[in-house]
C-alpha cells in the first residue's frame, strides 16, 4: 500500500498556535507529513527563510517527542510552484487548515484548482475554537503595534514571542511600515 504522505504549506511568517494545531491533526490522518515553508516573492517578510524553518523544525521536534506515535513530520523551504513541490516530496494531499467559512470559500476554489491542473487532492481540517481567529498577519500586526507582546503568548509559541520581541527591537522595516500604515 502506499505511503499517504500530505505536504502543509504557508508562509508562516510567524508560525503561530493554529498552525501548529493542524500538524498535530495531519499527524493523526497520514503517514507523513512534509510542512513547505514558501517564498513568496511578492511578499516582504518578517523573518528569513531560514528563521522560519529553524523555528517550525524546534516546534515539530518537541511536538514528535511528546507523541511519537504518530507520523512523522519534515519541514523543508521551497520557491515556486505548492503544487510542484508536492511531486517533488511524493505528496498526493495537500493539507489545509479552516478557520472560518471565509477560509473555506477561498480554500475550496484553490483545491478545485489544484485537483485540475496537478491531480493533487485537498485535505481541510477544522481549526481549533481557540485559534480561529489566529492568523500570522494578525501577529505581525499586534507586535508593531503593541508595546506588551506577553498577551501573545495565547496565539505563538513562547520561542516565537520571544523571536517576535527580538525583531521589534531591531525596528524591523516590516513592523516599522505596519505601523505607519495604522498611524495614517
Amino acid at each position: 500500500m502506499p505511503e499517504h504522505v500530505a505536504i502543509f504549506p504557508g508562509s508562516f511568517d510567524p508560525v503561530t498556535n493554529g498552525h501548529l494545531d493542524v500538524i498535530a491533526r495531519g499527524r493523526r490522518i497520514f503517514d507523513r507529513v512534509v510542512v513547505g515553508i514558501g517564498r513568496n516573492p511578492s511578499k516582504d517578510p518578517l523573518f528569513s527563510l531560514d528563521e522560519r524553518v529553524d523555528m517550525l523544525r524546534g516546534l515539530i521536534d518537541a511536538m514528535v517527542k511528546r507523541e511519537p506515535q504518530f507520523a512523522p513530520v519534515t519541514v523543508e523551504g521551497f520557491d515556486g510552484l505548492t503544487v510542484d513541490f508536492a511531486r517533488r516530496v511524493g505528496a498526493s494531499v495537500l493539507l489545509r487548515g479552516i478557520r472560518n467559512l471565509s477560509d473555506l470559500q477561498s480554500e475550496v476554489q484553490q483545491a478545485l484548482t489544484n485537483r485540475t491542473i496537478a491531480n493533487l487532492e485537498t485535505a481541510f481540517v477544522v481549526a481549533g475554537q481557540d485559534f480561529a481567529y489566529t492568523s500570522s498577519s494578525l501577529i505581525r500586526q499586534l507586535t508593531a503595534l503593541g508595546k506588551d507582546l506577553t498577551p501573545l503568548r495565547t496565539m505563538v509559541p513562547e520561542v516565537v514571542v520571544e523571536a517576535l520581541t527580538r525583531k521589534k527591537m531591531q525596528n524591523h522595516p516590516l513592523l516599522t511600515r505596519i505601523s505607519l500604515q495604522k498611524s495614517e
